[in-house]
């Protein structure tokens, strides 16, 4: 009986993944459209776009080609934009050609893919860590994360780390107790194994409803000076927008969300 729970379980997982996949590829597409019959004023400040993983599928929805990737870079910067750290940004607003580069979550691609990448084209970028995830905690994360030996070698090639919490929970579903050790458990973590405790934050998930008054009050008290979402104008209040690439951003999208396509736009889960 179990088992069979299981499977019908994992039948349901797979289907909901497929069906938000196919939801996500259509509106990426029809925004692009509405776009380019549309266009927007030009943007007053810098763009931060948010990353997860480069050639690594099991990251699904979230993964970008290494070749895109690539391709997304050359794009910019043929556009007129230039790259500058997403601190810079977050703390002055930045120029409305100013890009910046973060990843979340800690995908080993970062830095078997990613890096090698933006150390060619002289990207700066910032990575946020699940400290319980490069813990390797699960069985899962030994395969998929990297391990703090690998984020020590990636801020030895200039990457900046900080923190996505502890276990990656949804924080408007937690208690104020939980909120607190997911916080300033992570803080004080990443200050044991890499030798400092970092200022900045990235919401796990991101969106509007994954964040909370209370958690932004627990994450200043924790010692972070900023929190980032991910998400633009939907964003929280007192936070800082990120905009979000996924796997199906091509030429065509990504040039629209580097004009604003999505800045409205929230992931559906």
């Amino acid at each position: 009986m179990k088992k069979a729970l299981k499977k019908i379980a994992h039948a349901v997982g797979l289907r909901r993944h497929h069906v938000a996949a196919a939801r996500m590829y259509g509106e990426r597409h029809l925004l692009a459209t509405a776009k380019s019959a549309r266009p927007s004023p030009i943007r007053s400040t810098g763009r931060i776009l948010c990353y997860h993983s480069i050639g690594q599928r099991a990251s699904g929805v979230n993964d970008v080609d290494p070749k895109r990737f690539c391709r997304q870079i050359e794009l910019a910067l043929h556009a007129g934009f230039r790259f500058v750290p997403p601190e810079q940004i977050a703390a002055t607003g930045g120029g409305p050609m100013d890009l910046a580069i973060t990843f979340d979550d800690g995908w080993t691609s970062v830095l078997s893919n990613a890096a090698p990448i933006l150390r060619d084209y002289d990207v700066p970028w910032l990575l946020f860590v699940v400290t319980s995830w490069s813990d390797h905690r699960s069985d899962w994360t030994k395969q998929c994360i990297l391990p703090w030996r690998d984020i020590d070698r990636l801020m030895a090639l200039g990457a900046q780390i900080a923190s996505h919490s502890m276990t990656h929970p949804d924080f408007a579903s937690i208690e104020r107790a939980q909120m607190i050790d997911e916080l300033s458990g992570s803080r004080d973590i990443i200050q044991e194994r890499l030798g400092f405790a970092p200022r900045a934050f990235a919401i796990p998930y991101g969106q509007s409803m994954n964040w909370t008054p209370m958690a932004g009050q627990i994450a200043r008290e924790a010692g972070y000076h900023t929190v980032y979402a991910q998400a633009e104008e939907t964003r929280p209040n007192g936070t800082i927008p990120r905009t979000f690439v996924t796997r199906f951003d091509g030429d065509r999208i990504f040039r629209a969300l580097l004009q604003g396509a999505y800045d409205r736009w929230e992931e559906w889960f």
